[in-house]
């Protein structure tokens, strides 16, 4: 199991490497850098900008470069942000809370409720729910993330219902620590809803699939034969056979939230990494675009890690392979 473990550990390693040097790859392939930009400031001589792109090896080879970068990510420092002139591990500390909040409220909010519905489509399959449910899901799939916010956007731009941009409303700033937290709640609604309903959309057709897959099983009728009721079936053999094929899926969901984020954060103007690699981005802020590639990329190890420790602990024929 530990072998297992630390071998999952050294390819998550590596994985990460591979993704940061190819990121700084295609970053070299851009023509030119931020500091492009300064050489029309006439507050800025030329010497001046010669300077600082050699402090940081902006004239250097791309090889070259990349080794100065990997070199100080060792020592946990991820460089300066060009265009905050701060460090980028506290501008992405500072915006990732809130790009967490986001996406895991939206993971748990499409988890629970896409294996609920999936196992209740399942058991009353072709019904009402069924239908409503599986033509809902097919719409979702259908229709792109940021067209979503952008329909929500306008929808509740006309009412007073919801708000429909930031993170906090500027008259509670100074509000009680209860006031504050519900007026963050109702601002998560929009986005929250827009980055689960797809994901929803993909769990509940999975499940309701495996659920009836394993319906039509001979163990279940051989159950029922026995005499066993239908709940004991359902939860003690069904439920845990249709989540075990779910399970490996989790790994990818985070990152693909984190991923997916990034639209719905710039339309609904919530705070969140989403809006800061773009400017990264445009910009062309090296250093600020390669801390947020990296740190999407240790979700993605750590969400794929985080699924097959949940495997070993739930299908004990992998425990047998690997224990």
């Amino acid at each position: 199991m530990k072998k297992y473990i630390l071998k999952r550990i050294i390819f998550g390693l590596i994985l990460i490497f591979g993704i940061s040097l190819i990121t700084m790859f295609l970053i070299d392939m851009v023509p030119g850098n931020f500091f492009d930009q300064l050489r029309m400031n006439p507050q800025f001589s030329p010497e001046q900008i010669s300077y600082l792109e050699d402090k940081y090896h902006l004239s250097e080879p791309f090889l070259v470069r990349y080794f100065y970068w990997i070199a100080n990510v060792l020592r946990f420092d991820f460089g300066i942000s060009f265009m905050y002139q701060m460090p980028v591990i506290s501008l992405v500390k500072s915006r990732l809370f809130n790009t967490f909040l986001l996406s895991l409220a939206a993971l748990v909010l499409a988890w629970i409720s896409g294996i609920a519905a999936g196992l209740f489509a399942a058991c009353n399959k072709d019904g009402v729910f069924d239908k409503i449910v599986k033509s809902a899901a097919y719409l979702f799939l259908s229709v792109p993330g940021f067209f979503l916010a952008l329909i929500f956007v306008y929808v509740f731009a006309n009412t007073t219902f919801l708000p429909v941009g930031g993170m906090h409303s500027p008259e509670l700033y100074n509000a009680s620590f209860f006031v504050a937290l519900l007026d963050v709640l109702r601002h998560m609604i929009i986005p929250v809803l827009v980055l689960a309903l797809p994901a929803f959309s993909y769990l509940f057709r999975i499940m309701r699939s495996n659920v009836l897959d394993i319906l039509a099983r001979d163990f279940v009728y051989v159950l029922r034969a026995r005499g066993f009721s239908e709940n004991y079936i359902l939860f003690r053999h069904v439920l845990p056979n249709a989540l075990n094929p779910l399970i490996s899926l989790l790994g990818f969901q985070l990152p693909a939230l984190f991923s997916g984020a990034a639209l719905v954060e710039i339309i609904t103007g919530w705070p969140g990494l989403g809006s800061l690699m773009l400017t990264a981005v445009r910009s062309q802020d090296m250093f600020l675009v390669m801390g947020n590639i990296i740190m999407l990329s240790f979700l993605l190890v750590i969400g794929n890690l985080f699924a097959d420790l949940l495997l070993l602990a739930t299908d004990p024929r992998i425990r047998r392979v690997h224990g």
